[in-house]
């Protein structure tokens, strides 16, 4: 069929650079070592952060959902699709977060993109941070207020945003919590004080804070001693909490301003029985045992040492999330394919996810690595870093 000759000569070119890539299907469940190809691998490229994806509470919670209330709930939630769960599951996030309400949306990406679009109009102004996910880049897009973007965690030039957007109704600083690519954490504590100084609602997207950071993962904003003093916290239950969705915890008054004009919230059917069932269980596992958060901080500590000592370049994380710094796109894919064929699936990520001149390879370490396992890892990288000279 004609048509999208344009696309193909795009793709055409990806591979010519090196840079395209095919979908990695896994043919076992999401653990320490996943099997591609029939070949058993270190899985170093999930969010599954405390493996929870296959925790054993999580498995029954969800099946007895699925006998219980059936596979899917067949409407949104504004018309037929709460089920008596959805709201257990709003309250339990409200209470594990300390706010006074939360709601729950498809997905981390549609939260962002509900919240933004629709408490913000043209008379005012949303402040946003240069690395801030693609999600809330698009919900940005999506509204009719004007915008400014300050330099990466530069403190300084978010006050001369401040100071340039007096005369806005409402002035928006949004953030990641914790930012995906690099791993670094944004700094609440000064973003809240600069806000509090100039009279400005602070958004923050917690995804891969959420179960990582705080208070039985409650995330950076609890991390940071802030409870009460952030407006709006963006939250992904398809990370650390190993199901799916995303959620924002915040005030009685903008959840129920969301539930009337949130269009992902409006226009999409509601989650099926067993993921909310699934991510009830997940909550109360972060509260009964945190013994997995301890585990993932020990692992995440061991790892980054390895990877110091053997001389690669990993950035300035302060997370699980640990880049290898490669820079050339090309090598990056190259590295991640050397890797996999050793034993490791890290994927390489480039451009346009990241800057060009910045591929990596990203690795995540979970709660569920041995320190064995890890070691394995390691001598991995060292024997692919230096075939290809990155070591």
């Amino acid at each position: 069929m004609k048509g999208f000759e344009y696309l193909q000569s795009e793709l055409d070119d990806m591979k010519k650079e090196g840079t395209f890539r095919s979908l990695v299907p896994l043919e076992s469940d999401q653990g320490a070592k996943v099997v591609i190809k029939g070949k058993e691998v270190i899985q170093l490229s999930s969010n599954n952060y405390l493996g929870l994806t296959s925790h054993p509470r999580l498995r029954k919670a969800a099946l007895e959902a699925v006998e219980t209330y059936g596979a899917g709930t067949g409407s949104v939630r504004t018309i037929a699709g709460t089920l008596t769960m959805h709201q257990e599951l709003e309250e339990k996030l409200a209470t594990f977060k300390h706010t006074e309400s939360a709601l729950v949306f498809q997905s981390g990406f549609t939260t962002n993109q509900g919240v933004l679009s629709s408490i913000l109009t043209k008379d005012d102004v949303v402040i946003s941070d240069s690395l801030n996910h693609a999600s809330i880049i698009d919900g940005i897009r999506l509204t009719k207020a004007a915008r400014k973007v300050y330099k990466h965690i530069d403190m300084t030039d978010l006050e001369t945003a401040l100071k340039e957007s007096m005369d806005f109704r409402v002035r928006v600083i949004v953030t990641d919590g914790v930012f995906s690519m690099d791993g670094n954490v944004a700094p609440l504590p000064e973003i809240v004080n600069l806000a509090e100084k100039y009279d400005a609602i602070v958004m923050v997207d917690d995804a891969h804070a959420s179960g990582v950071l705080g208070e039985n993962g409650r995330g950076t904003v609890n991390h940071f001693g802030l409870d009460g003093r952030v407006h709006i916290q963006v939250g992904t239950l398809s990370k650390a909490v190993g199901v799916l969705g995303g959620y924002v915890a915040s005030t009685k008054t903008l959840v129920e301003y969301l539930i009337h004009k949130g269009r992902p919230f409006l226009f999409s059917t509601s989650h099926p029985p067993a993921v909310t069932a699934a991510c009830i269980e997940a909550i109360d596992v972060l509260l009964e045992e945190p013994e997995l958060i301890e585990k993932l901080w020990d692992n995440t500590r061991f790892f980054k040492d390895g990877l110091k000592k053997l001389g690669f370049d990993i950035g300035k994380s302060d997370t699980p999330i640990t880049p290898v710094m490669v820079g050339d796109e090309a090598l990056s894919h190259e590295f991640s394919d050397k890797l996999l064929e050793y034993g490791v699936f890290a994927q390489g990520i480039a451009f346009p996810t990241v800057a060009k001149g910045q591929a990596r390879v990203r690795t995540i370490v979970t709660a569920e690595h041995t320190k064995q396992e890890l070691q394995e890892a390691l001598n991995i990288f060292e024997k692919a870093g230096k075939e290809l000279e990155i070591i």
